[in-house]
């Protein structure tokens, strides 16, 4: 104890304090996936990890595109003239062909109805860092952000943890699909100023993260002619723009804004290659604002988490090839359509429901009538079960701060076919073997007073490994999911 209370006063509270937000069941996922991770030979029982949003399925594109152009490295000896010159090069501003590529890339992926300016794209380490940069430029400690629910458990983190920005949920129901209504956004707008809290922006995520799911342009002109009521910033974190597989298809706040009348000063917009390219390691984070302050500030800002301009000089040359980029932007879509309609397909074989969604690199499970009660305490028993037992790392709606119980974020993008048919048997076998249990307990009402736990062993393999001592590698440093 007197150790912990000397170390608090030898460091400082942003050190010793939560903020990271590591006591979480999000990433409390993440570490029961690393101390027993599955394997389909060494260890068949392991842990599936479906918490983490990353897209694994189109690396043969890129791949092929790699050893077709092997200059775009400046480690090939193809590339090696340009060496030189991209190894030195340290403008905050960025590599100008890597903004023209990446302003190029951001239109094209919303169907080339918008222009983006490269003079206007900012740089920063991904979206975490993209994140933090637009909210120090909008924010003082103690200011708040209003946050649609369900939303991303890392927004907890980027947004709040050395800022000191306060995060102010907008409660959405499943009653009309999550989606955001004008009567919830004055509501928490009007408890803010109830409580003397300075709201100073709306920060949305479009398509969404965990719903998977696109906002209409209704609802969009709504958030924008809110924010302009209000003089406040609307952020929008446009991520997964081009993970969008089926109809209706992606509107961007950019095309919003060139239809109606409003402060463009207002507007700022997050983007990355993390999920759309499958890039999370590259840590290549974009704000692109259509305020002059913000981005002359945000540029300068920008210093504290560059992308490498190795990494610029690449992704300049892979987006500025259109042919490649067609070519991805329409057999991803075709990837993300045929694993979402298989998982989803398999779900409902056992009466396991998702909320409808067409975009994004996982779906809103529905397991509330798994529950043994509407409660938060419920859903995380449940969640308890489908880790230690089942072994799948789903994310619980709790962490996403919804406010219904027994909603469960799956994602679907980030394993091989032979990985996704052993979740897929694990999840179908688990509901059976619920719905054997209340059938017999109703049957036996006397068994309700025994303590029966579920065994899930033989699903995938002879035995279902325990789980050892947590892997050195710490998850939380892992890219923004």
């Amino acid at each position: 104890m007197g150790y912990m209370s000397n170390q608090q006063q030898l460091l400082s509270k942003i050190a010793t304090d939560n903020g990271h937000g590591e006591n979480s069941p999000y990433f409390d996922g993440w570490k029961a996936y690393d101390s027993d991770p599955y394997h389909p030979i060494e260890n068949p029982g392991g842990v599936i990890q479906m918490g983490l949003a990353e897209n694994q399925l189109s690396f043969d594109i890129i791949e092929e595109w790699l050893l077709k152009n092997p200059k775009a490295s400046i480690c090939t000896v193809e590339g090696m003239s340009e060496f030189r010159d991209v190894a030195i090069f340290q403008d905050y501003h960025g590599l100008r062909e890597f903004r023209n590529a990446v302003a190029k890339f951001m239109g094209k992926v919303r169907g080339d109805r918008v222009v983006f300016d490269p003079d206007r794209i900012v740089m920063s380490g991904g979206a975490t860092g993209a994140h933090e940069l637009v909210t120090f430029c909008l924010a003082d400690p103690g200011d708040a952000f209003l946050v649609p629910t369900p939303y991303y458990p890392g927004f907890d983190r980027d947004l709040r943890w050395r800022t000191g920005v306060q995060l102010l949920p907008v409660v959405c129901e499943s009653s009309n699909d999550f989606k955001i209504t004008r009567e919830a956004l004055e509501a928490a707008y009007e408890k803010a100023q109830e409580d003397n809290i300075k709201v100073k922006g709306l920060l949305i995520t479009n398509p969404s993260n965990p719903l998977g799911t696109v906002m209409d342009r209704e609802t969009l002109k709504s958030l924008v002619t809110f924010v302009n009521e209000k003089s406040i910033h609307l952020i929008s974190d446009e991520i997964y723009a081009a993970t969008v597989f089926s109809s209706p298809g992606f509107i961007s706040v950019s095309e919003i804004i060139d239809e109606m009348e409003c402060n463009r000063d207002l507007i700022h917009i997050v983007y990355s290659l993390s999920k759309d390219m499958g890039f999370p390691g590259f840590r290549v984070g974009i704000v692109y604002s259509y305020n002059d302050d913000v981005v002359n500030i945000g540029r300068k800002m920008s210093s504290f988490g560059l992308v490498s301009s190795q990494t610029q000089h690449l992704i300049a040359s892979m987006l500025s090839d259109d042919e490649f980029v067609e070519s991805f932007i329409t057999k991803n879509s075709e990837k993300l359509a045929t694993r979402y309609k298989t998982f989803s397909r398999g779900l409902s074989q056992v009466g396991i429901g998702c909320l409808k969604s067409n975009a994004g690199l996982f779906f809103w499970m529905d397991l509330r009538r798994l529950l043994k009660e509407p409660t938060v305490d419920a859903e995380m028993a449940l969640w308890r079960l489908i880790i230690n037992e089942v072994k799948l790392n789903v994310s619980p709606g709790s962490s996403f701060h919804c406010s219904e119980p027994g909603w469960f974020r799956v994602c679907f993008a980030n394993m091989d076919d032979e990985t996704m048919e052993v979740a897929l048997r694990r999840i179908r076998n688990f509901v059976l073997k619920a719905k054997e249990k209340e059938v017999s307990a109703k049957r036996q009402p006397w068994q309700n007073n025994l303590k029966v736990r579920l065994s899930f062993r033989g699903l995938d393999g002879p035995h279902l490994m325990s789980p050892h001592s947590p892997v050195p590698q710490s998850p939380l440093v892992r890219a923004r999911t």
